[in-house]
């Protein structure tokens, strides 16, 4: 887009337009969860994990469940249980290939958000599986993460975003289903009434467990 003149190629360029952040930004980073950090995540029904590959492709996946459903293990350890899904395992094969994944954390009706970054590894451990138990069902699978950096994210994309307003939310008429977007956009066995049927209602039901 545009000239390439106008393209940044170094950090001294970028720090020249935005300037430096404020010491408390610069120190915020802490290597353990707190106790901030821990009842900060058991409030979370919500998190969004970023993995790449081995080539460095990258993914980004939500996970969500009741609050706390990310469990602290210790103040360097926590752990996502994987629900019921799409079965294409992006996180998972990631981390085979590359450990490395990121965490933001979200909290309804809060603007600020945690962010959480690590190391990974996938784990069927039998006792810390049925202490992630949902419903009654434990999941296969979980993601152990070892805590290497914490910080807490300041609110301004979420107010600019008005995300917890409903007042301000868009309409939403018009968009389309998964199922339909699926069905223009993939090759499926499956017809869009089939489909829907089988991701579930909302609000949610025990089927997704």
């Amino acid at each position: 887009m545009g000239s390439a003149t106008h393209v940044i190629g170094s950090a001294d360029e970028l720090r020249a337009i935005v300037g430096e952040p404020r010491r408390a930004q610069q120190t915020k980073a802490i290597t353990a969860l707190d106790g901030h950090c821990q009842r900060w995540i058991a409030a979370s029904p919500f998190v969004v994990i970023a993995s790449a590959d081995a080539s460095g492709r990258m993914d980004v996946s939500p996970k969500g469940d009741p609050p706390g459903f990310v469990r602290v293990v210790d103040d360097r350890t926590v752990a996502v249980p994987d629900r019921p899904g799409n079965k294409r395992l992006d996180t998972f094969t990631n981390v085979l290939a590359n450990p490395q994944v990121s965490m933001i954390f979200l909290v309804p009706g809060r603007a600020e958000t945690l962010r959480v970054a690590g190391s990974a590894v996938i784990t069927t451990e039998p006792e810390l599986l049925a202490s992630l138990a949902e419903r009654g069902r434990a999941p296969a699978l979980a993601l152990v993460v070892t805590v290497a950096e914490v910080m807490f994210h300041c609110g301004k994309s979420m107010i600019r975003s008005q995300m917890w307003q409903p007042d301000a939310w868009p309409a939403i008429e018009g968009l389309a289903s998964y199922a339909e977007c699926l069905a223009d956009q993939a090759i499926s066995d499956e017809t869009v009434a089939e489909m829907e049927a089988r991701f579930g209602t909302w609000p949610l039901g025990n089927e997704l467990y």
